[in-house]
């Protein structure tokens, strides 16, 4: 099978973790790295023995062999790096948010589909190792037909400390852990067909909500309920960076609680199961459940790239998560429900 060779744009925060994880799946080999401040790039070259490295995006494309690019830059060059990329044939990665707007999320998976370029969106929450299995539990049906569920991103995690850039954005948590925790609803319960949603600001240093309550009433019947806060107070259950997730069914519950345990309750009683992701040395132990998922998400997204089966987070789909982000947007600005359309 052939390997793919590939580049990466932008060499901040979470490229170490992208490209450590890469080096965990076979198949694939970063060639080139790209950053507007060349020195970042030639730091992060050193360490991973990657010696093409360049600032200009465009000469990148021109001298190098690409099979495809994984672009991990900030969100308002998404859209420009992802043209430059499908203009020369070569596939896309992207890293979410997929962009600033909606308008430019459907501009970019129209731009890609028009020349028949690969376009896909690296969204590793889905891929988490406790909700995989909580996915697996549902799908088992022992709590039958879920009708209700809770799905909480809230920690006082000191974000801003490691990812400055997060206290400039004017829209911050819906599109940051925001576009992670409504792709998780999607991927457990299905499409939405409306959206209530209202939005704080807690912190007083930054531009954008740290605080969130989003409830989805889902094409199924189901309502999902999904709270979010980076709003830097004390809790007396941290959990970051876990999603913990709580399922009402018929029959009985399902609940991810911290400590990567899944418990699922019937009039059985209460089985408890402890759902870790897997260790790697190269993870940090305060990101592990989330650094883990990058490694499955990277092996799914290489398969669609082989030709050897389809790839769960095209941009097309994840197009529904972004029509989700903005409509919570539109719905915390107007104060009314949304109505989205599939």
């Amino acid at each position: 099978m052939k390997n793919l060779r590939f580049a990466i744009f932008g060499t901040g925060f979470w490229s170490r973790y992208q490209l450590a994880a890469w080096r965990e799946v076979k198949g694939a080999t970063c060639v080139a790295l790209y950053n507007r401040t060349r020195a970042k790039a030639e730091g992060l070259g050193r360490e991973f023995g990657v010696n093409a490295i360049y600032d200009d995006p465009a000469e990148l494309l021109r001298r190098e062999k690409l099979d495809f690019v994984d672009i991990i830059t900030d969100v308002a060059s998404h859209a420009p790096l992802t043209q430059l990329a499908a203009k020369s044939g070569v596939p896309v990665i992207c890293q979410k948010p997929m962009a600033t707007s909606l308008r430019e999320a459907e501009s970019m998976v129209r731009f890609c589909a028009d020349r028949h370029v690969p376009f896909f969106v690296h969204e590793n929450f889905r891929w988490q190792t406790p909700i995989r299995a909580l996915d697996v539990e549902l799908k088992r049906g022992a709590i039958g037909k879920p009708f209700r569920a809770r799905i909480d991103f809230i920690s006082g995690f000191p974000v801003f400390e490691n990812q400055p850039f997060l206290a400039d954005l004017e829209q911050f948590i819906l599109t940051d852990v925001g576009s992670h925790a409504l792709d998780v609803a999607r991927f457990l319960f299905g499409e939405a067909k409306s959206v209530c949603c209202h939005t704080q600001r807690v912190h007083k240093n930054i531009k954008g909500e740290d605080v969130a309550t989003v409830m989805l009433e889902m094409v199924n019947g189901m309502t999902v309920t999904v709270n979010l806060a980076y709003a830097g107070n004390a809790l007396e259950r941290e959990a970051f960076p876990e999603t913990l997730i709580f399922v009402e069914g018929e029959n009985g519950s399902a609940e991810l609680v911290p400590g990567c345990e899944l418990r699922v309750t019937t009039r059985a009683g209460t089985q408890s199961q402890k759902v870790p992701p897997p260790s790697f040395s190269w993870a940090d132990p305060r990101y592990a459940v989330v650094h883990s998922s990058i490694v499955p998400c990277h092996k799914n997204l290489l398969r669609a790239l082989q030709g050897r089966g389809p790839a769960e987070t095209t941009a097309a789909d994840n197009l529904r998560t972004v029509r989700l982000v903005f409509a919570a947007y539109q719905s915390a600005a107007s104060g009314r429900t949304v109505p989205i359309k599939n």
